[in-house]
């Protein structure tokens, strides 16, 4: 059987537009001889629809759209298509997550999804139905087990722990499937395609059966998906892989030893570039905006951002704004002005030193008593901030913001000042791995100007400061925070590491006292397993159960 996997950057709730761009894969696929087309989950709405499920006008004109769809394929192959389905029972959530076969111009057949996952950014179970069991879809000749995504990621000799009782797989091959089918749309995160792999060619060597695999492509809000469809044979070898993302057709023969197989880069670098690049590009694009501006500080993280920006709409539509203060140093303006040269994006300077006398001069007398603190520091991140939503608003451009998630996570960021802004693009990549990004991105030619890496990191909000004035090293605070936040562990435990424990413990309250000002930030691009994006759910308003209380007051 030869199988088509159509991988496509659909937009949520683009109806219309999906549809098209499913029925020209399909007819792509008619043209390379496919008897079957794939799409990936939920692709004639997009995923991830979050609340948009609870539109019932929405969802039963997905189903009319689909029906349309149907008709206008009369002629051309089968094909499987992710959609919503509505449930028209008396009991239940409103929907089901359905893969409709679409036959000779009707809908001939619906399989639905089983395992609802509702962690990190997923909460299915509150709209969709699951599926009360596993059926194999009869298709010529051939018995297809038909799973939709996280029906496939329950393997007991795969997984320590289980996280559904039961495994669709397990049961499609029992009830006689020859071949698994798999809709997907798993969102990216860094080393997840080696997990991915592993994890289906195991399962379909354990089954004996081959496995196809289509994932979805392109950024929707804060999730990138990374594309990279695969299939496997029944020996569990790996057969074909689609392309990373970017938009793909993959023809798969069941009955061929082997089929195209294109290359990927699975270093950490190379991964979270082609994230972010591809989660600006189509954020960018998808809430109507074609320019960008950010502002430029000469530090690395703005440079970052900014070599993202221009390689995902253009060096010609992105504004690089500098800010220059008393506290500047020259270097940091040079630098700043050299990587604008680097990536030929336009710049513009507005010095802001007036201003802030302005500001020192309204508040003299409310001030009267106090020392200078962090206070002076804030008003003038705020005063780049208004600058830059200023210019956000007149030139009609998506401001970006240059944070990182270190600091993010710390808190080491000004609320209404750097954080302002419509897209954090580097929000979830660690300052570590920022360095890290720098030196790949520099590795054929120079892009980022080696005097930003070699400096000490530093907001220049006072004379001489540096970022280690508040924070420990960032290669310690990054692995901190990666054992906290992403393993979940203790201070007790991240101590009995070799941490030093008043450094732990500083770093644990900065992270729980911050949490006000991370609600309040701008979505950013997730590429690690926790983000503090839909998928970090903690509250505000709390008293931690163990907690060290010579840190309580300690914040930035």
């Amino acid at each position: 059987m030869r199988i088509a996997l159509l991988q496509l950057n659909q937009t949520v709730g683009d109806l219309s537009a999906n549809a098209v761009r499913i029925r020209d894969g399909v007819r792509e696929a008619q043209r390379q001889r496919a008897d079957l087309v794939v799409t990936s989950e939920l692709a004639l709405l997009g995923y991830l629809p979050r609340d948009l499920l609870l539109e019932q006008d929405l969802t039963r004109e997905g189903w009319q759209v689909l029906k349309e769809l149907a008709s206008e394929l009369s002629g051309a192959p089968a094909a499987l298509v992710g959609v919503a389905e509505p449930n028209e029972g008396a009991e239940g959530r409103p929907l089901f997550n359905t893969a409709a076969l679409l036959v000779d111009g009707e809908v001939r057949a619906r399989l639905r999804k089983s395992l609802l996952p509702t962690y990190d950014v997923f909460d299915e179970d509150r709209y969709f139905e699951p599926a009360e069991d596993s059926r194999v879809l009869r298709f010529g000749d051939a018995a297809l087990g038909i799973t939709i995504c996280e029906d496939i990621w329950n393997d007991r000799d795969f997984w320590k722990r289980r996280r559904y009782h039961r495994d669709p797989v397990e049961q499609l091959a029992r009830a006689g499937a020859q071949c698994v089918i798999n809709l997907s749309a798993s969102p990216f995160t860094v080393g997840k395609q080696r997990l991915r792999e592993a994890m289906l060619g195991q399962m379909a060597a354990k089954h004996v059966l081959p496995l196809a695999y289509v994932n979805q492509v392109g950024g929707n809000d804060d999730l990138v998906f990374d594309g990279r469809s695969c299939a496997f044979d029944a020996s569990g070898k790996l057969i074909a892989r689609a392309r990373g993302f970017a938009e793909d057709l993959l023809v798969v023969d069941t009955d061929a030893p082997v089929g195209r197989i294109e290359e990927d880069e699975l270093e950490p670098e190379a991964e979270i570039w082609k994230a972010l690049v591809l989660g600006t590009r189509d954020y960018v694009r998808k809430c109507g905006f074609s320019r960008v501006l950010l502002g430029l500080s000469g530090g690395i993280d703005s440079s970052v951002t900014a070599a993202v920006a221009a390689e995902a709409v253009g060096a010609e539509n992105v504004l690089g704004v500098l800010m220059p203060s008393p506290y500047s140093s020259r270097h940091s303006i040079v630098d700043a002005e050299r990587l604008a040269q680097n990536l030929r994006v336009s710049t513009l300077v507005l010095p802001i030193e007036s201003i802030m006398q302005a500001f020192e001069g309204t508040l003299a007398s409310a001030f009267v008593g106090y020392e200078r603190d962090v206070t002076e520091e804030n008003v003038q991140a705020r005063i780049r901030g208004n600058l830059l939503m200023a210019l956000s608003n007149k030139y009609g451009a998506l401001l970006l913001t240059t944070g990182n998630k270190s600091e993010l996570a710390v808190g080491y960021c000004t609320l209404y000042g750097d954080m302002s802004g419509g897209l954090a693009v580097i929000s979830d990549v660690p300052k570590t791995m920022i360095y890290r990004l720098a030196r790949w991105l520099n590795r054929r030619r120079v892009v980022i100007p080696e005097s930003v890496l070699i400096k000490a990191p530093s907001a220049e909000l006072r004379p001489n400061q540096t970022d280690q004035d508040s924070l420990p090293p960032y290669d310690v605070l990054d692995e901190i925070l990666a054992r906290h936040i992403e393993q979940h562990q203790s201070a007790e435990e991240i101590v009995s590491q070799g941490f030093n424990e008043d450094s732990v413990w500083h770093v644990m309250e900065l992270v729980r006292t911050a949490e006000f000002k991370r609600k309040q930030a701008a979505p950013g691009i997730k590429v690690t397993d926790r983000a503090f994006g839909v998928g970090w759910r903690m509250p505000i308003a709390r008293k931690e159960w163990k907690r060290r209380e010579m840190f309580v007051n300690q914040t930035i």
